[in-house]
């Protein structure tokens, strides 16, 4: 059961952050610039520092989604900067992803995330249709649990009865006005920093 109380005063914490925006956007400038640095993960060193990873991953969404104002590319950045996958062109490509298109659709916590999984258990071959099914199986089983920690996998629900705007942003410029001046960006972190600790699991119990 969805606990709303634990959820809400993770929302009100984000909502009042004192965000390091110099430090943040010198980040992101320096991946833009220079790409997101591949990685040779070596499994038993990501398994032993599961904690730490999952800590770091939370924050670095969180930081990204009030940055870009875009919840996909918060979710997606973070886990492709982490395990050293894709390229910012995949970040530009999500431009239109918070909500899918703004339509209060399927949460970008969850399509950020998916878009890594693509990346990662994905296979280079298109006829690997072993890895394709794999890639699907992983990623509901992912949706599934992202829906019973905040209750919905939807946008526009997860607003309402978690973000507590009760306003889509995306319906219209006074919306998405509505939606700034009330922290709904800061604290719309929520959602991308529980998906990537989900994915982030997902990627690290693979290594076992």
């Amino acid at each position: 059961m969805v606990d709303y109380d634990v959820l809400r005063e993770k929302v009100d914490e984000l909502g009042e952050r004192e965000w390091d925006i110099p430090a943040i956007e010198a980040r992101v400038k320096k991946l833009s610039e220079e790409g997101i640095p591949s990685k040779k993960l070596v499994p038993e060193e990501v398994l032993a520092n599961r904690e730490h990873i999952l800590d770091r991953l939370q924050l670095r969404a969180e930081e990204y989604n009030f940055i870009f104002k875009n919840c996909a590319q918060g979710t997606a950045l973070a886990l492709l900067e982490e395990f050293g996958l894709g390229s910012m062109e995949i970040i530009k490509a999500l431009t239109p992803f918070p909500g899918v298109g703004g339509t209060g659709e399927i949460c970008g916590g969850i399509t950020g995330s998916l878009i890594t999984f693509g990346l990662y258990f994905g296979s280079d071959d298109r006829l690997d249709l072993e890895a394709t099914n794999n890639t699907i199986m992983i990623s509901q089983k992912f949706m599934a649990d992202f829906e019973f920690e905040i209750g919905s996998m939807y946008c526009a629900d997860i607003i309402e009865t978690v973000i507590g705007t009760r306003v889509n942003p995306g319906e219209s410029e006074e919306a998405m006005k509505y939606f700034a001046e009330r922290k709904g960006f800061e604290k719309c972190g929520l959602p991308p920093g529980i998906g990537v600790r989900l994915a982030g699991n997902v990627i690290i119990d693979s290594m076992k």
